[in-house]
């Protein structure tokens, strides 16, 4: 009895002795940094702890000995042995785990795929929500990206959503941007309306910035680059926050979002929701808009997962249409805030121009494994979107600055004095009046992807993508001002109408866009060579109904289908040299479809023969090195763009009109060199840098060019214009642009961070009336801007809390953003939009 009693002793002993803790820190092995709520687990046991801000954790252990697993959403596992004596601590220092594609996929359960360093050749970066969350602040969503290689977002006017991104040196047309896997660009012209995902913020995961072809698994790829924003799904933890956030001029956010984690049953939920007003940094600018957003996923055993997801942001704002001269900004009280396009009515902000949509989305997302070698990802999503934008018509010249209608010069408009005209005409009607031009649609579509293994090194996918969708174009009245109607002509079927509030007015049109494609991929990954090899082909067609145009009883009233058959074809490879150095490469061809308005000119129902599709041939070569405190990435690209389509507006000032030029079958070259670098000198300090040298032109002369104004009525339909645009600068976006950056743990729980940009290269958009022999545009001043931020962690009772605060062009500095050439490309007659100068915003989140 006394050696058993000895023998328990000296086994209790033992283990009370064993007891230890072991530290460490999990790192990100894309952006090199720290990655917070990654579980720590000893194998084997439930004892575990999850990672904080900076990706430390501290962990007691009873084992002497034995591995822990580190693991994190999206990410493949780590198993890590310790070895601890006597309660001693052990330090395993850095543990870096990396993307897995297919865990990414699981989650998101979307036919798209992320890039995943050190094996998918393209150029990338990505952006993680911890960063979204410190930086939004009260910029755009697109603004995150700003420090990114190759990116120059703009708030455009100044209004709430109004911004705009481009990449690479073409627009959002020529961006795809895809919500969990699901593209949100225009059916019909391509385009990203920021302010329909004005919550997206809250509930992003991580986004991601493919340059260039891109990995996304789509039929075509777009010219500039691939957005991939992936939202909160299953990989949300139990429970939830609060958040409120203030700022300049008003801005004032607040919501909450709250998960469920995963349940016993395997049904897992989340929802957020947020309401974001003020008054705007620019003048007449004020908005108010909601976000909501619910993902409810459940396991089906072990092979099925379904998850729904739907959001949307209703909104509404004032905006600033109408670009100036420079001198108007300087003699202007109100500076470079000025906006010539409000005023008042019976003493009330009265919003000439605005804006006010919604955009719900709703996407049904299932994942099957079908077995340990194939699976099949399938998506079927709706959007439903309501709204649009006003503007003014009539007699009453309410563009001019200096207009009888304002109550001083350079002053708000004083609508008064419109409403006493209308009155006074009686029975005639209103002489001038406010609609909304809307664009109401619903759009339909699925997607589908199938992997197989084939071999250990070899996969196979293939794919579908579906869509359906369907445009209703039209101006209704929307303020009579005080009259009693408004005489419209423009109804072939109506002549002589008395419109009212709420009826429509100029134009009436359906535009219908049916999609079909597929693609096929191979993808080999073995050792350190990883490559791919994809084939896509698809099919756009496009009908126009004209409500307005034609007689109800006229055959051309619609039009049947135009159909443009495209495909693509594209490769690339990654190869590892040793655990520090990767090389890549990648190249291919493709063609799209014209977008809308090039097919159907004019806004008549006259097709045009001669559209054809986009042609794009793009290469790229990039170089990145990794090590445990550094990272660096270098790549080169060049994009030849035939055939390209879009529109360009311009401002006469004589006629305070603005007018669009459609300019067909141009082509571009867009070529350049990007750099970006992360040094983690210390823990407590890491530094960013990136430059971005690119060199874009156009590179043909364009003839038969017409120009319609707002009411979309040709102007020259017997005298179109040429343009002589072989050699001239791509404008719209800085060609050269720098970045710098530090974030720094000053205090226990606190980071500053400070991030510098330099914007270079800034052609101005061209005027079609200017281009002629030996055109160049203006070139605008370069510019800085310097940010800074400031992040503190603290507990809030039994919470985890968060202030953040942040200065966004700290110094004030005062920048041309957006530039339009005016007659003789100089300063004097540019019509810009200024950035915005010195803006804050203070904001406190708690976690439970």
């Amino acid at each position: 009895m006394r050696k058993f009693l000895a023998l328990a002793f000296f086994l209790t002993s033992a283990t009370i002795f064993a007891q230890g803790t072991i530290t460490g820190t999990v790192f990100d092995s894309e952006l090199n940094g720290p990655l917070p709520g990654a579980n720590i687990k000893v194998v084997g046991t439930t004892n575990g702890t999850v990672t904080d801000f900076d990706g430390n954790f501290t962990l007691e252990v009873k084992k002497a000995s034995g591995e822990i697993e580190i693991s994190f959403v999206g990410y493949e596992r780590k198993v890590v042995p310790f070895s601890v004596q006597n309660g001693a601590t052990q330090n395993l220092g850095q543990i870096i785990l990396s993307p897995d594609a297919d865990a990414l996929e699981e989650i998101v359960i979307t036919s798209f795929s992320l890039a995943i360093d050190r094996k998918t050749p393209v150029a990338v970066s990505t952006i993680k929500a911890a960063d979204i969350e410190t930086k939004i602040g009260n910029q755009e969503f697109p603004e995150i990206l700003k420090s990114t290689p190759g990116v120059y977002a703009t708030k455009q006017g100044g209004g709430f959503g109004d911004a705009e991104l481009r990449l690479r040196g073409f627009n959002s047309e020529n961006i795809a941007v895809m919500i969990n896997g699901v593209p949100v660009n225009d059916m019909e012209n391509g385009r990203v309306y920021w302010s329909n995902w004005a919550g997206l913020s809250d509930v992003t995961r991580s986004m991601q910035v493919q340059r260039g072809l891109g990995a996304s698994k789509v039929a075509v790829p777009s010219i500039g680059g691939t957005v991939n924003i992936v939202t909160k799904t299953t990989d949300a933890e139990e429970g939830g926050n609060l958040f409120a956030t203030t700022g300049n001029d008003g801005y004032m956010k607040f919501g909450a979002t709250v998960s469920t984690g995963v349940l016993d049953n395997g049904v897992a939920a989340t929802v957020s929701a947020s309401k974001t007003s003020g008054d705007g940094y620019i003048d007449g600018t004020e908005f108010e808009g909601y976000s909501y957003f619910l993902n409810v996923a459940k396991d089906f055993g072990e092979d099925h997962q379904l998850s729904f997801t739907a959001f949307g942001a209703p909104q509404r704002h004032g905006q600033r249409e109408t670009r100036h001269l420079i001198e108007t900004y300087r003699k202007s009280d109100r500076g470079t805030k000025f906006n010539s396009d409000w005023g008042y009515l019976n003493g009330e902000v009265k919003h000439v121009q605005d804006n006010f949509y919604h955009k719900p989305q709703m996407s049904l997302n299932h994942y099957w494994n079908i077995s340990e070698k194939t699976n099949l990802s399938t998506a079927v999503y709706a959007s439903f979107g309501t709204g649009g934008g006003g503007g003014f018509t009539g007699d009453a010249d309410l563009r001019n600055i200096d207009s009888e209608y304002r109550s001083g010069y350079l002053q708000p408009l004083d609508l008064d004095k419109v409403v006493e005209e209308n009155v006074a005409n009686g029975d005639l009607g209103s002489r001038t009046i406010l609609y909304d031009s809307r664009n109401d649609h619903n759009w339909y579509g699925a997607l589908s992807t199938l992997s197989t293994e084939l071999t250990e090194d070899i996969e196979l996918m293939g794919g579908l993508d579906v869509r359906y969708y369907k445009g209703e174009h039209f101006r209704e009245v929307k303020d009579l001002l005080g009259g009693t109607y408004w005489l419209e002509d423009s109804d072939e079927n109506n002549p002589n109408a008395v419109a009212r509030t709420g009826d429509k007015m100029s134009y009436y049109n359906d535009g219908i866009v049916l999609w079909e494609g597929g693609f096929a991929q191979a993808e080999y990954s073995k050792n350190d060579l990883s490559a791919f090899v994809s084939v896509a082909a698809s099919n756009t067609s496009y009908k126009r109904v004209d409500y307005f145009n034609y007689l109800d009883s006229d055959p051309e009233q619609e039009t049947d289908f135009i159909h443009f058959f495209g495909y693509s074809a594209k490769g690339g490879a990654n190869y590892n040299i040793d655990n520090n150095h990767n090389v890549f490469a990648n190249i291919g061809y493709f063609e799209k479809a014209p977008f809308f308005n090039a097919v159907f000119q004019n806004f008549q129902n006259d097709i045009n023969e001669d559209a054809e599709n986009q042609k794009i041939f793009s290469a790229e070569l990039g170089y990145g090195f990794r090590s445990a405190n550094f990272r660096a990435n270098v790549n080169a690209y060049r994009t030849l763009w035939g055939d390209r389509t879009f529109t360009q507006s311009y401002f006469v000032r004589d006629t305070g009109e603005t007018y669009f030029a459609n300019i067909l079958g141009v082509d571009a070259i867009h070529q350049g060199i990007e750099v970006d670098l992360s040094y983690r000198p210390f823990d407590k300090l890491t530094l960013t840098a990136m430059a971005s040298l690119g060199d874009w032109k156009w590179d043909s002369d364009v003839r038969d060019v017409f120009v319609f104004d707002e009411d979309q009525n040709v102007l020259n339909p017997d005298a179109p214009i040429e343009l002589l645009l072989k050699d001239v600068p791509v404008g719209g976006s800085a060609q050269h642009t720098y970045a710098l950056g530090a974030n720094y743990e000053a205090l226990p729980g606190t980071r500053l961070r400070v991030d510098y940009n330099y914007y270079d290269k800034l052609y101005a958009d061209f005027d079609p009336n200017n281009v002629g022999e030996g055109y160049q545009p203006w070139e605008a001043p370069d510019y800085s801007v310097v940010d800074l931020g400031l992040t503190h962690d603290f507990e809030f009772g039994d919470f985890q809390a968060t202030l953040i605060g942040n200065i966004n062009n700290l110094f004030d500095t005062e920048y041309i953003s957006v530039v339009r050439d005016g007659m003789d490309s100089n300063a004097r007659t540019a019509e810009v939009w200024y950035g915005f100068g010195r803006t804050y915003t203070v904001g406190a989140k708690i976690k439970f």
